[in-house]
């Protein structure tokens, strides 16, 4: 028997076939479609998923069951994703193209940090019982598992702890349009741009703040030379610790995975301070906190989890 995964995100879109034990034995990948329809992603994503069977060499009509992970807002009503940073498309249908593709109901959608929970635990943690999957990306959001069931919530759209407020004051502005929240500070798309506010108080920087192409790899780059580089990651370590404490006080995990370009091409600067600053934050026990073990495939490995066990993972 075979199952199907797909990974749709804001650049690209993944897709994978295994068999029952999980070997993937068959994937293709392409850019997401931008400035187009909400069909036409969907089309590329049923054309990526053709191309996945054809190297598994399957026929798409017999895979037995789909898992999606989908970055964004899911409407699981309709079956389908208010996309992130999708220029031009306002929802995109999934299950209802996959259905009709494969020949089968079982088409399970999830947010992709819930997807990236079940790939983290059914994969490299199968014994725990209460984990967190936490990325920092260019946003932050979070898949939880508490006493074996992964959370969903209202429409699946458990885990948006990137807009937990993390600082009153509200200094800086989220993308979502409110002040003070975790992502607004800690994300890879706003960490150049609390450095440009930090460097309104005059630090020393060698940072090309005017520069249009100025990113958060910059301020990770100058980390260990540049005093406003320093102190933009120092407050960064500051609100990350705020944000899973959070997280740990909410929820109780006893593993804390951690995923997303930006904690897992800086563990040192992102991860470890977290692990040194998070036990004086807490009234609860700390969980172990590691980096996520299946890296960039949390995702897909995860739905493909949804698919074999029947969308629970």
């Amino acid at each position: 028997m075979h199952y199907a995964a797909i990974d749709l995100g804001a650049t690209n879109l993944r897709a994978i076939v295994g068999d029952d034990s999980a070997t993937v034995v068959g994937r293709a990948r392409a850019e997401t479609p931008n400035g187009s329809t909400g069909e036409d992603v969907a089309g590329s994503v049923v054309e990526t998923l053709r191309e996945a069977c054809a190297a598994a060499d399957v026929e798409p009509s017999s895979i037995a069951a789909a898992g999606v992970g989908a970055a964004g807002q899911l409407d699981r009503r309709r079956g389908a994703v208010r996309p992130v940073n999708v220029r031009g498309v306002e929802s995109i249908p999934i299950v209802g193209p996959l259905t009709g593709l494969l020949g089968t109901d079982d088409v399970f959608l999830h947010k992709d940090t819930a997807a990236a929970a079940m790939g983290e635990r059914f994969f490299t943690a199968p014994g725990v019982e209460n984990l967190v999957y936490l990325t920092i990306s260019s946003g932050i959001g979070a898949g939880v598992v508490v006493d074996g069931r992964v959370l969903a919530g209202r429409d699946g759209n458990v885990g948006e702890v990137g807009h937990v407020t993390v600082d009153p004051d509200g200094e800086m502005t989220c993308g979502c349009g409110r002040a003070g929240h975790w992502e607004a500070y800690c994300s890879g798309n706003n960490i150049p741009r609390y450095a440009r506010v930090l460097a309104a108080d005059g630090a020393e920087t060698t940072l090309p703040l005017e520069r249009p192409d100025f990113d958060a790899r910059d301020v990770f780059a100058r980390a260990d030379s540049d005093p406003l580089a320093a102190a933009v990651l120092d407050r960064v370590a500051d609100w990350n610790a705020i944000g899973v404490a959070t997280i740990v006080h909410a929820y109780a995990p006893a593993t804390l995975r951690i995923g997303g370009a930006v904690a897992l091409n800086n563990p040192d600067r992102v991860i470890g301070p977290i692990r040194e600053r998070i036990d004086g934050a807490l009234v609860v026990d700390s969980p172990e906190i590691e980096a996520a073990e299946l890296g960039e495939d949390a995702v897909l490995e995860g739905a493909l989890a949804s698919a074999i066990t029947g969308g629970t993972g």
